[in-house]
């Protein structure tokens, strides 16, 4: 999946876990061939996307394009799911206000990313119960803790 995580801050940024991270969240919840992108943006790009696509003027960690929704991209040997934006910026600083590593929070963010483009959301406080819990369950069974 490695391919499929483009960086287009000017930070060096060491991509492999996150492809890592969502290969075992996908083998976790039993997703067979997926194909999503992950695309690492700065905050000024995620807030342009965040405008443009949700009509929110404001930074944001990550936004999910889920694919499967749309009728015409369909592949027969492949799960297209779609694209996951995380702001690397805002990552390190949600790392330091929860007092985690950036590491967790980047792991955490595309995992959550994921779990949006299967569907899953956090608009209510019972989906909000399921989608955290299914988060910790992923990022604890590949041993990351907070």
């Amino acid at each position: 999946m490695e391919d499929y995580i483009f960086n287009t801050t000017d930070e060096e940024i060491d991509t492999s876990e996150l492809s890592d991270v969502l290969m075992f969240a996908c083998d976790h919840l039993k997703i067979k061939n997926p194909l999503l992108n992950v695309v690492i943006v700065d905050n000024k790009k995620i807030r342009e996307i965040n405008k443009e696509y949700r009509n929110k003027d404001s930074v944001t960690d990550v936004i999910s394009f889920a694919f499967e929704e749309v009728k015409d991209v369909n592949y027969e040997d492949v799960r297209f799911l779609g694209e996951i934006y995380i702001s690397y910026e805002r990552c390190k600083e949600q790392a330091s206000e929860y007092g985690h590593t950036v590491r967790r929070e980047f792991c955490y963010l595309a995992v959550h990313g994921l779990l949006h483009l299967l569907g899953y959301d956090h608009m209510n406080e019972e989906d909000k119960k399921v989608m955290r819990a299914l988060e910790e369950e992923i990022l604890n069974e590949y041993d990351i803790k907070r």
